[in-house]
């Protein structure tokens, strides 16, 4: 009876890895879609979105069955309600990925990403914390996943950045407000993702060391920094 426990929760750890393989690669489509300005990309993201969406309900189904029928404990209920957490964190990757192709189709091609933002930058960073979240949990590396959160305080510069470089254009040339504003979405949505990889990644930490480090002293102070340097005020 325990090897089927053992299949179940097997399963449950495979879908949310699926989920996870799914959310970065549509990350790095939805990138080369704009850095690329590639509307075959940009539609992949579009056409893979609907899967990811499905294994979060699968992921929740999963989990709410083996909680009311087998009554788990330490580890496997963790993991269980850690699972469900980032498959939530996952899905809303995947809407910003979407999110970001869509703004791709309507963006100017002409309009030079690589010369004046740090989008690209942003965009590299924010797949490694998404991989490394990922990676963590594969590996059951609570140390990678701590740091992860640190390293999103250099994404949200880079956005801040962003925001200032593309708000200066408008006023200089108003002709192009509609796609800078395009742009600074794509930016704000590429910070969300850093975020999400960083709820993730705490996540792992209380999955494999049943240490909740999401109030912890210099995580608290990092978000709270955030939230002052923000020029959206949240949007």
């Amino acid at each position: 009876m325990k090897r089927f426990f053992h299949s179940e929760l097997e399963q449950f750890r495979s879908n949310l890895l699926l989920m996870g393989e799914r959310c970065i690669e549509v990350v790095r489509f939805a990138s080369r879609a704009l850095m690329e300005s590639n509307v075959d990309f940009a539609k992949s993201v579009l056409d893979k979105d609907d899967a990811i969406d499905q294994l979060e309900v699968v992921i929740d189904a999963e989990a709410i069955r083996y909680i009311s029928m087998r009554g788990p404990v330490a580890r496997d209920l963790r993991l269980l309600t850690v699972g469900m957490k980032a498959a939530h964190d996952l899905e809303r990757v995947g809407d910003e990925a979407t999110s970001i192709a869509r703004r791709v189709l309507k963006l100017d091609a002409g309009l030079p990403i690589k010369d004046f933002l740090g989008i690209p930058a942003m965009v590299s960073l924010t797949l490694d914390m998404l991989r490394d979240s990922i990676d963590s949990f594969i590996d059951g590396d609570a140390e990678m996943a701590a740091a992860i959160p640190m390293r999103d305080k250099e994404v949200d510069r880079l956005h801040k950045q962003n925001y200032a470089t593309l708000t200066e254009m408008i006023r200089q040339d108003p002709n192009k407000v509609t796609a800078c504003l395009d742009l600074i979405f794509i930016s704000k949505s590429l910070e969300r993702i850093a975020d999400h990889a960083s709820n993730i990644s705490e996540e792992v930490v209380f999955l494999y060391k049943a240490e909740d480090i999401r109030h912890s002293t210099s995580v608290k102070e990092a978000k709270a920094q955030t939230r002052e340097e923000d020029p959206e005020q949240g949007a």
